[in-house]
């Protein structure tokens, strides 16, 4: 019973984080986004690893060209400002469960807050033509589509085969790389998924149940978030070469506003008013409220420099790392009951993360140019 209680609490803070960016934060792009400008496999792929500089200097992976401590900063910044929002959602939706609209307010701080840095002239607009509008229009449906059907598939499968198909993640991001940009990989970096998996199978492991379309949506939305991440990722390095404020500013209002039919569609503006009538909206809550929208913002800032300079792939596995950190919090704040499995896959999890940090510090000194 205790470990049943432990999945349910760690879930819903490992589940809650998707709300928050997004990300991871987020997140936002459409299947289709893989065949437009910036995901053309003509384009230069600046994470390609097949490449040398002396045969193209300009292919170099934009990953392996940053510096190691700026990267470990943002990665840094990522988890902490992560994991505070995953609490601050629990926190919020311990009061009241809306988290459509818990969505909203993060897209829309995201907007309010890149506003902000537009008129203090910190951050400047590129000029974009139709076809990279819609390009971005398509990226922010891809948000809402992404979350939408993580929420349906969470109704029809247990939530530990959720967490398990959702670890596959970096391996769906592996695929797509090598299939739209034909980009290869060294053994190593394969060989590095196995403990990152499967430690996150053992750490969330327990009562695994599905429903062959429940089964379908979870891998639909694996493949989702895949793609979200390569294409947040593309957006910045690729033909269009927008900065991470320039994506969220175009990206996080039209994220709002699909965000806000779904939450009309689910019902969460009764919600909402029930929760204004019972007198939820106090003070203390209205300044929870506006710290959770600040730390969004902050976020989705973070979480998009650190997938340009890190790489897709490795954001990706940072969420595999974020699953069992996550846990670990719960058992320190919520007394989360966990078993000798459990903490042998959170090990193991992290190993792998230590392993692939070490392939991808041998790949960035084997691309520096030789002196």
């Amino acid at each position: 019973m205790a470990a049943k209680t432990h999945h349910r609490q760690s879930s819903e803070l490992s589940h809650l984080s998707h709300h928050s960016s997004e990300a991871e934060k987020y997140s936002l792009e459409r299947t289709s986004i893989s065949s437009d400008a910036p995901l053309n496999k003509d384009d230069e792929d600046l994470e390609a690893q097949t490449a040398t500089p002396a045969q193209q200097p300009s292919a170099q992976p934009l990953e392996y060209s940053t510096s190691t401590t700026k990267k470990l900063v943002f990665l840094g910044l990522y988890f902490f400002l992560s994991l505070g929002l995953t609490l601050s959602n629990k926190a919020l939706m311990k009061t009241a469960k809306l988290p459509w609209l818990l969505t909203v307010l993060h897209t829309a701080s995201t907007f309010i807050g890149c506003s902000i840095l537009l008129l203090t002239g910190q951050l400047k607009l590129s000029r974009l033509g139709t076809k990279e509008n819609l390009i971005l229009v398509a990226f922010s449906t891809l948000f809402t589509l992404n979350i939408a059907i993580s929420n349906v598939s969470l109704a029809l499968v247990s939530v530990p085969f959720h967490q398990v198909l959702r670890s596959t993640c970096p391996v769906a991001t592996i695929i797509i790389y090598r299939v739209v940009y034909g980009r290869s990989y060294s053994r190593d970096t394969y060989i590095s998924m196995i403990p990152l998996i499967f430690g996150v199978g053992l750490a969330t492991f327990g009562d695994y149940y599905f429903t062959m379309i429940g089964f379908l949506l979870t891998l639909l939305g694996v493949f989702l978030a895949a793609v979200k991440t390569v294409a947040t990722n593309r957006l910045m390095t690729g033909s269009l070469a927008l900065s991470a404020m320039e994506v969220l500013f175009r990206m996080s209002p039209l994220a709002a506003i699909q965000c806000l039919f779904y939450a009309y569609a689910g019902g969460e503006f009764a919600g909402l008013s029930d929760a204004i009538d019972q007198g939820v909206f106090g003070k203390a809550f209205l300044f929870s409220i506006f710290c959770n929208g600040a730390m969004a913002f902050s976020l989705n800032i973070v979480s998009f420099q650190t997938n340009k300079v890190a790489g897709a792939l490795t954001v990706s596995v940072c969420g595999n790392l974020k699953q069992c950190l996550t846990i670990l919090l719960g058992i320190v704040l919520f007394a989360v009951t966990v078993t000798p499995l459990n903490g042998v896959g959170m090990l193991i999890t992290v190993l792998g993360a230590a392993y692939y940090s070490k392939v991808e510090l041998d790949r960035k000194r084997a691309a520096a140019p030789s002196k």
